[in-house]
């Protein structure tokens, strides 16, 4: 089968199409997915560079969290689905290839009013963050949320996901682009910021008592004024690290404040747990994304021989909602 596959760790030149192995015939709940498209996230550009490798047994060349496809076999203990079903889940890796071997427990059906490009925009952003909001840090109606990197893929799903349950969100963005097209999806406050600014005073001065969870996919120097922002018993769930992974805080406001700080990631943890997400996913964000209520945000499709610019685009930081590759 062709896959796309890193050749060394580093730049773009580095990634190539390849002929390897196809996956072992299904056992047990296994399934064979042939692979019609799949996401590309920044994890995928950390295993690029050699910063973020996958779980053992995982290979580190064929990278990829997220896929949408066909059923070409089953093991002969699955009886979710039937061959030649349409599903899309995720994993914790080798998406980016013609054939993946996966469990049934770690996919769903794809609603029929989607496209495999449009399916393959939707795991891993919508299963994380209803992961996130919803099972990690309680997020309930009438209370307030504030998302940083609003316009990220996570960001997107995070701020859909909430205001179909009539929240009021707050965004940040770098970009104020993004942030115009997230008021037009319905983001309550936008914050433009950068390196210098203090968005702890911005959230005050709008809500005196803070904001409720904080989904932070962004670290860094966040930190203390993610604290601040928080109102008594708030939530600060860290999902992502584009701005560093150290900081320094002071512990009094936590402890003032009764926080909880989660942190979360999807990648390791064990199939069960992945199994869990996706079931819940299932039950509560499919027939939301079925009924149009929610739909994932595709900013643009590549032929998968494309791999290269495609890295260039979400790299650049380009791309608002997800980019996917075409098989």
């Amino acid at each position: 089968m062709k896959a796309i596959w890193i050749e060394n760790f580093g730049g773009v030149e580095n990634l190539e199409i390849r002929d390897v192995e196809n996956p072992p015939a299904p056992k047990g709940t296994e399934i064979l997915v042939r692979v019609k498209a799949a996401g590309i996230n920044r994890a995928d550009i950390l295993q690029r560079r050699g910063h973020y490798p996958p779980p053992a047994g995982v290979s580190p060349n064929i990278p990829g969290l997220e896929f949408a496809g066909e059923i070409a076999e089953k093991g002969s203990e699955v009886s979710k689905f039937k061959t030649g079903e349409r599903v899309f889940g995720i994993t914790a890796g080798v998406a980016q290839a013609e054939f993946l071997l996966t469990d049934e427990a770690l996919v769903a059906k794809i609603p029929e009013r989607f496209k495999f490009t449009e399916a393959a925009a939707i795991p891993e952003a919508f299963i994380t963050a209803n992961d996130a909001l919803f099972t990690q840090a309680n997020l309930r109606s009438g209370e307030t949320l504030l998302i940083h990197a609003v316009g990220s893929g996570v960001g997107l799903a995070a701020l859909e996901l909430a205001k179909a349950k009539q929240i009021r969100v707050f965004g940040t963005s770098r970009s104020s682009e993004k942030l115009q097209k997230c008021i037009e999806m319905g983001l309550d406050f936008a914050l433009h910021v950068d390196e210098q600014t203090d968005f702890s005073k911005i959230i005050l001065e709008e809500e005196l008592r803070g904001v409720d969870v904080i989904l932070d996919l962004v670290g860094g120097g966040y930190f203390e004024m993610n604290l601040l922002s928080l109102a008594s018993k708030g939530r600060l769930v860290l999902v992502g690290l584009t701005g560093g992974r150290k900081t320094e805080f002071d512990l009094a406001i936590a402890l003032s404040k009764r926080l909880t700080i989660i942190g979360t990631v999807m990648r390791s943890r064990s199939m069960m747990e992945k199994a869990e997400a996706t079931r819940k996913f299932t039950e509560d964000v499919l027939p939301l994304l079925d009924s149009g209520k929610i739909k994932p945000i595709l900013d643009l499709v590549f032929h998968y021989t494309q791999i290269r610019e495609a890295h260039e685009f979400v790299e650049a930081n380009k791309n608002f909602g997800k980019v996917v590759l075409e098989f």
